[in-house]
């Protein structure tokens, strides 16, 4: 865990809600980065991350681009997508995940075997804490598509290389192939702190073991470190081509001066035995 920040700055009392009530959770990965001008919200109960009351629930939005919104309508979830799309420029849905939840204040909290999440209330924590949760889900499975279709491109050139101990001539499409698998390492290394447990947990230990359970069900920590030694494969293979790249130059290098040597030898030659 960090250390501990500040993050709330103001929370109105919570709203109460029956028992058994049925709610949602959707997240949704809406871009790369997400900043947004936050003069304009009001009921603000986090900074980092940046949730606010909306409508009938709460709204958290993450740097690294992902939206959550729990509690809302679908009217209000569209109006929160469509004005963080206008505001930053970023396209809506390249990637989602959904829950059900539902409050029992005497039940043990956790995703039942139904898919349905289990909570005892819907505090400003629970939002957060749950929050946590599905923004760094829906974020690693954005990055194992990307980085999965990184490997399918690699596969037919790592199969030649294999074969025939060679690599594409085909300059262009290798240096492409190249950034492919350095743009897929950079947008993972350093954008989602998976292992980082959320600030609100400082305030809230009772919701550790919450946390610990829905970290657990979602495989975050599993599936964060799985992408981060796919990453390290995909590091290694770009240096591996492009050192490859870099010796064959180095070898037409070479020859072409082999060959302008033999040139002026057989010029030198010439001029000594012409009488």
């Amino acid at each position: 865990m960090t250390d501990r920040q500040t993050t709330q700055a103001t929370r109105p009392p919570d709203r109460p809600v029956l028992t058994g009530a049925m709610l949602g959770a959707r997240a949704v990965l809406v871009g790369d980065r997400l900043t947004v001008d936050r003069s304009k919200y009001t009921d603000v109960i986090s900074t980092s991350p940046f949730c606010f009351r909306k409508g009938s629930g709460y709204t958290t939005i993450f740097r690294y681009g992902v939206v959550v919104m729990v509690g809302l309508s679908a009217k209000e979830e569209r109006a929160v997508l469509v004005d963080v799309s206008d505001e930053t420029g970023q396209a809506i849905g390249i990637e989602e995940e959904r829950v059900a939840i539902e409050l029992h204040p005497d039940h043990e909290q956790g995703l039942m075997a139904d898919g349905k999440l289990i909570v005892r209330a819907l505090t400003p924590a629970h939002v957060l804490v749950l929050s946590d949760i599905l923004a760094k889900s829906v974020a690693i499975a954005r990055y194992e598509r990307e980085t999965a279709g990184v490997f399918e491109t690699i596969e037919p050139v790592a199969l030649r290389l294999a074969e025939s101990g060679t690599i594409p001539k085909n300059r262009k499409a290798l240096l492409q192939l190249i950034g492919a698998a350095l743009l897929a390492q950079h947008r993972v290394s350093g954008r989602i702190a998976f292992a980082e447990k959320p600030d609100i947990l400082w305030e809230q230990p009772g919701l550790e073991r919450l946390y610990a359970r829905l970290e657990d069900e979602y495989e975050i920590i599993e599936r964060g470190t799985l992408l981060n030694g796919k990453m390290n494969v995909l590091g290694s293979v770009a240096e591996t081509f492009t050192d490859m790249m870099d010796t064959a130059r180095s070898a037409r290098l070479e020859l072409l001066i082999v060959i302008l040597i033999l040139a002026e030898l057989v010029i030198a030659a010439i001029t000594l035995v012409r009488p």
